[in-house]
């Protein structure tokens, strides 16, 4: 019989959050841009891509980021990011799964490309140290997923070999490294098969328990 499982390691934005795309799409209809336009000009584009790796690994800052970003889409670059994710919320039934396992001894951490910390922090409001048995965000290490090393630091932080542990991430690009180093995978693409692929996994209910004040 395979042992239960003593970790869970989680990506940030699309998993503990509502989804990204839907946010952006609220952002280009907010700015008079056509649908699509995003997407284009940060996420399709080779320098812009380059800009946004620059950023997760931390040698770009956000500011930077913003001031390019805002050329290519031609708006003000005043916090384009936070303005791009103004409409993600916290992910009430992720973060209470997660809550759950934790209270159940699992071994849970965060493992996130993240975007700078100014002028619009992503993570402000979750309580990610007090919540969590580590955080590891991209620009403290200088990767980023889907580069092994982010997956090798978090499972070092939770002192867990990787075929302890699940991963869930929304980017189904970085579950194939994941689960060639050893990780069962979920790929978050709903909350509810994402829970009940857990309680899979972990072997364990995750669904009762006390609303969490955070996932509100």
């Amino acid at each position: 019989m395979t042992p239960r499982r003593k970790g869970l390691v989680l990506d940030f934005g699309g998993v503990l959050t509502t989804p990204l795309l839907p946010a952006a799409l609220s952002f280009e209809r907010r700015e008079g841009l056509a649908e699509g336009t995003l997407l284009t000009a940060l996420y399709l584009d080779p320098e812009s891509i380059r800009r946004t790796e620059e950023l997760e690994r931390g040698t770009l800052t956000q500011s930077e980021w913003n001031e390019a970003a805002g050329k290519a889409l031609g708006i003000s670059p005043d916090n384009v990011m936070g303005r791009i994710f103004a409409d993600l919320r916290p992910q009430p039934s992720v973060i209470a799964a997660a809550a759950a396992a934790r209270r159940a001894g699992v071994r849970v951490g965060i493992l996130s490309n993240s975007v700078g910390p100014a002028p619009w922090n992503l993570y402000d409001g979750y309580e990610l140290e007090e919540r969590y048995d580590t955080v590891v965000l991209s620009e403290d290490h200088g990767t980023r997923k889907p580069e092994p090393e982010m997956f090798r630091i978090v499972l070092a932080r939770l002192g867990l070999t990787a075929e302890e542990c699940v991963f869930v991430d929304d980017t189904e690009q970085h579950l194939a490294p994941a689960a060639e180093l050893g990780f069962a995978t979920v790929h978050a693409v709903e909350p509810a098969r994402t829970v009940a692929a857990l309680e899979t996994l972990l072997g364990l209910p995750l669904t009762d328990g006390d609303p969490d004040p955070v996932a509100s």
